[in-house]
C-alpha cells in the first residue's frame, strides 16, 4: 500500500488530474450499483387491462401488449388468506429479517450436509423479488448478484412495499403474473375475495409454475397446496382442522382461456394500439364488439373450418362492422386463439395475404370516375397476351377458365372477369389506381407500381382483412371514407384508431359509388360464374365480392347491406394451397352465415339507385338498343348524355381483337343474331406462285354455325357451294372483294392475291393491313 501511495505522489500534476477524473468516472459508473432500490424505481408500468363489451359485458381482462397477464393491486386488497398461505409457503419469517434470514441459511446447509444434497432453500422474498427483477444464471456469481440487490431492495423498501412488488410479480401460470391476474384469471374474482382454498392453491403455483399446471397437473398442485397449508398450521395462520377441510374442499378452476371470454386477438390488438403504457383503470375500457355476436361469429368459424377440413383447410378470419358508425362489431383472427399447435395466435385480421380479385370494384369505379368506361360499356373478355419483362407470357384466364367474348361493365365485374379488369387497368394506369388504393386505406400496398403490374388488379399485391372491410365500408357509404371504430369515446382512443383515413372525407362522385353497388348486388348479373341461387344470393338486398388468390391459397368474401360490412377470409396461416377451394366456396358460406344471422330480424333497406343515370332496355349481349332478333333484353344504366349514341345505335361491329375468340365459337348468342367473316381479313394480301394456283387454297369462314342459309359472293358473283359457315377458293391473283349474306344481315371484306416471281421454301404466308 505504501508503494502504491509513493508512486501516486509522484506522479505529474497532470497525470494525477487525469486519474482523478478516472477515479469519479469509476465512482459514478459504479455509483446505481450501491445505491438503494426505491419502491418508485421498480414501479410496473405496463399493466393490464379490463374490456368490456359495448353493453357492458365483459370480454377479458389483463392483457398488456407483450400478451402477459398482469394486473397491480395494493396490499390491502389482497385476501388476507393469500398473504399467509404465501408467506407461509416462501419465508415465514419474512417480517423478521433483513434481505437474507441466516437462520434459514444455516439450517439450510446443515440439511445439506447431512444430506449430501440440497435439501431446502433459503432464499427470502427479498431474494426472490430480486431474482424476478434481474434473472441470474444459478451461478455462484450468480447467487451473489441475487444477494447483492437483494440488499439494496431492502436499503430502500419497507417489508409492506417489498411484499407488494413480489406477489404482484409471483409467475402464476402461463402468461400469468400476480396474485390479481390470477384470481382474475382462475376464478373470475378479485384477489380480495380469494377464500382459504383458492388462495392456497395460488400460493402454491409460484414454487414451479410448469410443474404445478392447474390444468395438466392437478394431483402434483394439490400434494404442493396440502404443503402450504401444513405451512400455514405450523405459523399459526389456521388450525389443523381447518387445514384438513380446505384440502378437501372442491375448487373450479375456470377454462384456459386465461380469462378471457371472447375476441382474444381483437383484445390483443387493442392493446397495442395505445398510445403509452396503462399505469392503472378505474374501470374496464369499453370497446363496440357485441359480445353474443361476437361468440356467434366465432361458433361459425370453428364450424366452417371444421367442414372444409378434407380440403386442407385449417384457418379463417371474419370481421363485421357497423355501416352508420364505422364501428367493429366483431373481429375473428383465427378459430382457436388458445390452440398454439394450429398457430392459433396469427391473426387473420391483420395478416397480409393475396386479395385476389376484391380489389376489381376499385378500378371499375376509378375508370368511370375518369370517364375511361361508361355504365353501357361493352368489354372485351378474350384471350389477351402480355409481355412481362424479366417473365413468362402472362396469359389471364377467367375464373370458369373461359372467355365471353363482348361483355357489359355489369357483366365483367359482377363475374369477376379477370381479361377485362386488366383492360380497364390498362386505361386507367396502374400508377393512378395505386395512388387511388392508397386513398382507400390500403396503406401495405407500399411497393412501386412496377412491382405490381396490371396483376395489382387481380391481387399481385397483400393487403390485410381489416383494409378491405374498410374499403368496402367505404363502397357501402356511397364514398364516404371514415375510420374504423373499436372503442367509445369515454375510453382511451388508441393511436392507430383513425387508421389513415380521413374523417368524413369523400372520395369523389357518390353516383359511381352507388352503381358498383348496383352491380355487385344483381345476383342476375354474376349467374354466368356463380350461378343464380349460389351462397352468395341471399333474401335481402346485399352487395358482395368474392376473391381467391393464385393457387387457391386464399379465399376471401366481402359484402354489405345498408346496415353492416362483412369481411371473411379462410386459407392456411402456413401457406399451405386448399384444395379447389374458391371465395364462392370457402369464404362465402361463412359470410353468408353471418349475413343472414344480422338480418334473422329485420331485413336491411334497399340500397338507393343510382342519381341522375337513366335505366334503358338494351340487348343483354351487345349492350345497344334491342332489336327483333335480340333473344335476351335486360335493362341498363346511361349517362343522360349517352343517350342519343343509344337511339342512334343499331349494329355492333366487332373490332379484330375478337377474332380469336370468334373462330373458337361452335354456338354463340352473338352470332346467332350477327354475320361476320374470319378469313380472310380486310386487306389481306397473299401470294400465288406460277404453276400452283390449283394447290394453293383460301378458306373463306364465317364465324360460329351458321343454321340458316348462307350465300357467298365474290366481286359480285354468287359461289355455289353447299357449305353455309365455310368453303375454300383456289388462289387467282387480282383485287376481290367476298361478301357473305344470309336473310337481311351480311358481312364484306376485300383482300388481294398477287403472283409472286421467286417460290419461297414454305407456302402459305400472308401480309396483313390490320
Amino acid at each position: 500500500m505504501k508503494l502504491i501511495l509513493r508512486s501516486l505522489l509522484k506522479l505529474k500534476p497532470t497525470s494525477k488530474v487525469i486519474l482523478a477524473v478516472l477515479l469519479i468516472c469509476l465512482v459514478v459508473r459504479l455509483l446505481p450499483y450501491f445505491a438503494p432500490i426505491r419502491a418508485a424505481d421498480i414501479a410496473q408500468n405496463q399493466l393490464a387491462m379490463q374490456f368490456s363489451d359495448r353493453n357492458g359485458l365483459p370480454l377479458g381482462t389483463l392483457l398488456t401488449r407483450d400478451q402477459e397477464h398482469t394486473s397491480v393491486v395494493p396490499l390491502n386488497q389482497v385476501s388476507p388468506q393469500f398473504i399467509h398461505a404465501i408467506l407461509a409457503a416462501e419465508d415465514g419469517s419474512f417480517y423478521h429479517h433483513g434481505a437474507l434470514d441466516m437462520k434459514a441459511i444455516i439450517r439450510a446447509s446443515k440439511e445439506a450436509i447431512h444430506a449430501k444434497r440440497i435439501v431446502s432453500g433459503a432464499s427470502t422474498i427479498t431474494m426472490q423479488l430480486a431474482r424476478m427483477l434481474d434473472p441470474v444464471p444459478r451461478s455462484f456469481s450468480g447467487k451473489l448478484s441475487e444477494i447483492w440487490l437483494a440488499w439494496r431492495l431492502a436499503a430502500g423498501m419497507n417489508k409492506d412495499e417489498i411484499l407488494t412488488a413480489y406477489i404482484n410479480r409471483l409467475p402464476m401460470g402461463g402468461n400469468i403474473y400476480g396474485v390479481e391476474a390470477a384470481a382474475q384469471t382462475y376464478f373470475s374474482i378479485p384477489a380480495s375475495e380469494l377464500n382459504l382454498a383458492q388462495a392456497s392453491l395460488l400460493a402454491a403455483i409460484p414454487n414451479n409454475p410448469t410443474y404445478f399446471n392447474p390444468y395438466e397437473h392437478w394431483e402434483r398442485l394439490k400434494q404442493r397446496q396440502k404443503y402450504v397449508l401444513n405451512r400455514m398450521v405450523q405459523e399459526k395462520y389456521i388450525s389443523g382442522a381447518n387445514a384438513t377441510r380446505t384440502h378437501t374442499e372442491k375448487v373450479v378452476f375456470q377454462s384456459r382461456q386465461g380469462g378471457i371470454i371472447a375476441a382474444p386477438h381483437f383484445l390483443f390488438w387493442l392493446a397495442n394500439q395505445f398510445d403509452k403504457p396503462q399505469t392503472e383503470q378505474n374501470s374496464p375500457i369499453r370497446t363496440t364488439i357485441n359480445r353474443p355476436l361476437q361468440q356467434f361469429v366465432e361458433a361459425q368459424v370453428q364450424q366452417v373450418i371444421s367442414s372444409l377440413a378434407a380440403n386442407n383447410v385449417h384457418d379463417a378470419a371474419a370481421l363485421v362492422i357497423d355501416k352508420h358508425t364505422g364501428e367493429v362489431l366483431a373481429y375473428v383472427g383465427s378459430p382457436d386463439y388458445f390452440n398454439e399447435a394450429k398457430l392459433g395466435r396469427n391473426d387473420g385480421v391483420q395478416a397480409l395475404r393475396q386479395p385476389g380479385s376484391t380489389l376489381k370494384p376499385f378500378v371499375y369505379e376509378l375508370a368511370l370516375e375518369k370517364g375511361l368506361i361508361r355504365p353501357n360499356s361493352i368489354l372485351a373478355d378474350v384471350p389477351a397476351h402480355y409481355a412481362i419483362p424479366g417473365a413468362k407470357l402472362y396469359s389471364p384466364t377467367d375464373y370458369t377458365e373461359r372467355f365471353l367474348g363482348p361483355v357489359r361493365v355489369r357483366i365483367a365485374l359482377a363475374n369477376s372477369l379477370n381479361v377485362p379488369a386488366i383492360k380497364v387497368l390498362e386505361k386507367v394506369g396502374v400508377e393512378t389506381f395505386l395512388e387511388r388504393l392508397h386513398q382507400l386505406g390500403f396503406e401495405h400496398l407500399n411497393q412501386t407500381p412496377e412491382h405490381y403490374g396490371l396483376g395489382l388488379t387481380l391481387g399481385s399485391g397483400e393487403v390485410s382483412l381489416w383494409e378491405l372491410a374498410r374499403a368496402y365500408l367505404t363502397i357501402a357509404r356511397q364514398g364516404e371514407a371514415i375510420p374504423l371504430v373499436s372503442t367509445f369515446s369515454n375510453s382511451p382512443i388508441p393511436t392507430d384508431a383513425m387508421n389513415r383515413v380521413s374523417t368524413n372525407s369523400s372520395l369523389f362522385n357518390p353516383t359511381i359509388w352507388q352503381l358498383i353497388t348496383n352491380i355487385l348486388s344483381d345476383s342476375y348479373a354474376r349467374a354466368t360464374a356463380f350461378g343464380v341461387d349460389s351462397v352468395l344470393n341471399l333474401p335481402f338486398p346485399v352487395a358482395v365480392k368474392t376473391g381467391t388468390s393464385s393457387n387457391f391459397r386464399d379465399t376471401w368474401t366481402v359484402g354489405f347491406t345498408t346496415d353492416y360490412t362483412v369481411a371473411t377470409w379462410i386459407g392456411n396461416f402456413n401457406g399451405e394451397p386448399m384444395r379447389q377451394v374458391s371465395g364462392v366456396t370457402g369464404a362465402a358460406p361463412l359470410w353468408n352465415r353471418i349475413m343472414l344471422h344480422l338480418h334473422e330480424h329485420q331485413e336491411p333497406a334497399d340500397f338507393p339507385s343510382p342519381e341522375g343515370l337513366v335505366q334503358l332496355p338494351v340487348c343483354a349481349i351487345s349492350g345497344l338498343r334491342p332489336t327483333p332478333d335480340c333473344t335476351s333484353v335486360v335493362q341498363e344504366y346511361f349517362y343522360p348524355e349517352d343517350k342519343s349514341n343509344y337511339e342512334r345505335e343499331h349494329q355492333f361491329n366487332l373490332p379484330p381483337e375478337y377474332d380469336e375468340w370468334l373462330a373458337k365459337q361452335q354456338q354463340s348468342n352473338f352470332t346467332s343474331a350477327s354475320l361476320r367473316i374470319l378469313s380472310p381479313h380486310h386487306g389481306d394480301l397473299f401470294l400465288v406462285y406460277p404453276g400452283e394456283q390449283t394447290q394453293q387454297k383460301l378458306e373463306f369462314k364465317l364465324a360460329g354455325n351458321k343454321s340458316a342459309p348462307v350465300e357467298w359472293w365474290l366481286n359480285g358473283e354468287k359461289l355455289d357451294t353447299n357449305s353455309a359457315n365455310s368453303l375454300f377458293w383456289n388462289l387467282r391473283p387480282g383485287k376481290w372483294t367476298l361478301e357473305a349474306r344470309s336473310g337481311e344481315m351480311n358481312d364484306k371484306v376485300s383482300f388481294q392475291v398477287e403472283l409472286a416471281n421467286i417460290k419461297p421454301t414454305r407456302r402459305g404466308f400472308s401480309i396483313s393491313n390490320n
